[in-house]
């Protein structure tokens, strides 16, 4: 008799970047993004961003969807600065815009065993609706408001120069605001010259989108992740405005939490958990033929759901060398081999394929298995066998029966 036993650990991943202490004037920014397997659709092996848009994708969440971007709210309101000189030349006495669009790479560390994975960020884009001063039909002489924000930085803000690019739709918030977003690819300079003098220009609001590149959730453990971003906001800073707005906080801090939750479960058919080993077409065909069989062996199907690495392990009632034994009522005991084959999309290491694998009680070749892609209930195969010596060996004792247990175990814990 095989008795089986499987553990599946479920595996809940969250990272979330996170410091001990914040630093004064300090915007925090929660993110969070999970992944669990799909069986409608085991090839997305990704992670999902939970974090509720703020701002600009909230609006606009088609626009959004579109570039694959997110976005959070920077802060509400800054102090309203100036002068803003007309046609001046020097682009940071003015209105600026520059983000860190570059990636940035971060370290994530499980907050129980500290294994560390790489978390990716850049920030995608930056708007919101700005203000100034005084109505624009008084500064620029304007009939109209819509001739008043245009002629005020020679085109309305819905046009900026390359790199940067201008998203959504365009929208005026009264006779003394605009509402804006512009698309950074590269960290450059988005900025708008004044053509008549400003006494003062802040933001109402300002938002910024994010992209993120997150790590395989097939290669990470058990556990949730931690780490931080932060990012400085001023002039010469990662979020530079110019030298004429100045932000309401000197700091922004990015805390990630990506969570997941593996499946691991191995199904065996009923009555599986008892094999028989029998020679080739069975004892009769053999008895028929008045020959004796060359290999006792019996192949055992289950079905396996996986999205998380693995290791398989042996446990023997009794033990012959690295291997399990069988054993007879006078004590003869003959070792049984034991190997596994695994479905598509579970490979080792190397990423080779798994066919007839032996099962050994040292754990030698069986210490990682891991999935390209969410394996989710497909066959698998253990095989069991004695070979043809010990086969002649058991023979001798015509009218025995030989019987041993032999514990396979899946484990995510690797």
């Amino acid at each position: 008799m095989v008795p089986w036993r499987r553990t599946a650990r479920t595996i809940f991943i969250g990272v979330c970047l996170s410091i001990s202490s914040l630093q004064a004037g300090a915007a925090v920014k929660q993110i969070t993004a999970t992944f669990s397997p799909d069986p409608s659709n085991p090839l997305r092996n990704e992670f999902r961003n939970t974090t509720r848009n703020q701002g600009f994708c909230n609006n606009y969440p088609a626009i959004c969807e579109t570039h694959g971007i997110f976005s959070l709210r920077m802060f509400n309101s800054s102090t309203l600065n100036g002068p803003i000189e007309p046609n001046h030349s020097d682009v940071r006495k003015g209105a600026m815009l520059k983000t860190p669009a570059a990636w940035r790479v971060l370290t994530v560390r499980e907050r129980n065993t500290g294994e560390e994975v790489a978390l990716e960020v850049r920030i995608a884009g930056m708007g919101g609706v700005y203000d100034v001063s005084d109505d624009v039909r008084a500064l620029t002489g304007s009939a109209t408001v819509t001739a008043g924000h245009s002629l005020l930085w020679g085109s309305r803000w819905s046009s900026v120069s390359p790199p940067c690019r201008s998203i959504g739709r365009e929208s005026y918030y009264g006779a003394r605001g605009f509402e804006f977003f512009w698309l950074t690819p590269e960290e450059a300079v988005c900025a708008k010259q004044a053509r008549f003098q400003i006494p003062g220009l802040g933001y109402r609001y300002l938002d910024f989108t994010y992209e993120l590149r997150t790590p395989n959730p097939l290669q990470m453990s058990t556990g949730i992740y931690e780490g931080t971003q932060v990012y400085s906001v001023g002039p010469g800073g990662d979020f530079d405005l110019g030298d004429i707005v100045v932000p309401s906080d000197g700091v922004l801090q990015l805390d990630f939490t990506l969570s997941v939750e593996h499946t691991l479960k191995v199904d065996i058919p009923p009555g599986g958990n008892r094999v028989e080993l029998v020679p080739q077409g069975g004892w009769q065909a053999w008895l028929n033929n008045s020959r004796q069989p060359t290999r006792l062996f019996r192949d055992q199907t289950f079905n396996i759901s996986a999205s998380s690495r693995f290791k398989m392990k042996l446990e023997c009632g009794q033990e012959m060398g690295d291997t399990c034994g069988l054993r007879n009522a006078d004590n003869h005991q003959v070792p049984m081999q034991i190997s596994v084959s695994l479905p598509n999309g579970l490979t080792r290491a190397d990423g080779s394929p798994v066919n007839r694998q032996p099962l050994v009680l040292s754990g030698s070749g069986t210490e990682l298995f891991q999935p390209g892609f969410y394996v989710d209930r497909k066959p698998g195969t253990l095989h069991f066998e004695v070979g043809g010596d010990d086969t002649k060996e058991m023979l001798k004792h015509g009218g025995s029966q030989y019987s041993g247990t032999a514990t396979v175990i899946w484990d995510s814990e690797v």
